[in-house]
């Protein structure tokens, strides 16, 4: 009975945690999509508020990460429940690096209003990176909510396709600059914005393989589907 009892309270404190973990997923989810709105726009004051907003995603991590902490401690989880928590710890330190993500794109559009660049549609070259990332991260968050394998093997595929635009925003800035060496100072800030979108994209990936090893068991970090670019 006692075991029973013990059990039910460790099940109430995950999924405390994974409460507050969703909801620091929604967090850096709103952070991301204000600072590519800040891009878009030149919203200053916006880009201000993502960067505040880091701080409490930061207070965030740690309270989260001394929850789990605790909960391995006092619980001793079995292996199946010790790889749950090890796994919600792994996300946790993603969505914190989303949030730092977020902010460089704040911080640079923040730069390039500020110095009213407007060699080129900057936005334009990026529109459809971000979007994507946006629905990706959005997609690991849900299968993390859910648990789903089947949804977390689809967003590792879907990272591919964000490498693959990312290459070619890095080719296309690279024929900017060459053109024309006046758009170089927009052209890198730009550049920079889509490589922060790129390793956002990275941690939603991290996020569903997290989820494959908590349903599955199977750590697949590292191990390169046949279709994928060296």
């Amino acid at each position: 009975m006692i075991g029973e009892h013990s059990s039910k309270q460790y099940d109430q404190e995950l999924e405390a945690i994974r409460s507050k973990v969703l909801l620091m997923g929604g967090m850096v989810e709103t952070q991301f999509e204000q600072a590519l709105n800040c891009f878009r726009v030149g919203d200053i004051a916006a880009a201000d508020k993502v960067m505040a907003d880091d701080h409490a995603v930061n207070q965030l991590e740690v309270q989260l990460d001394d929850a789990c902490s605790h909960l391995i401690v006092k619980r001793q989880p079995a292996a199946n429940d010790l790889r749950t928590i090890m796994a919600t710890i792994k996300v946790i330190t993603d969505l914190e690096r989303i949030g730092d993500e977020a902010s460089k794109i704040a911080r640079t559009a923040k730069g390039l209003h500020e110095r009213g660049a407007t060699s080129f549609a900057h936005y334009d070259m990026i529109r459809a990176i971000g979007k994507n990332t946006s629905s990706l991260l959005h997609d690991a968050l849900d299968a993390f909510a859910r648990l789903d394998g089947k949804q977390a093997m689809a967003i590792i595929a879907g990272d591919e396709i964000i490498d693959h635009e990312f290459r070619t925003i890095l080719r296309n800035l690279i024929t900017f600059m060459m053109e024309d060496p006046r758009t170089i100072s927009s052209a890198l800030d730009t550049l920079w914005v889509a490589k922060a979108i790129e390793r956002i994209g990275d941690h939603a990936k991290n996020i569903a393989e997290y989820v494959i090893y908590v349903v599955e068991g199977r750590d697949i970090r590292h191990s390169k589907p046949a279709t994928q670019e060296g």
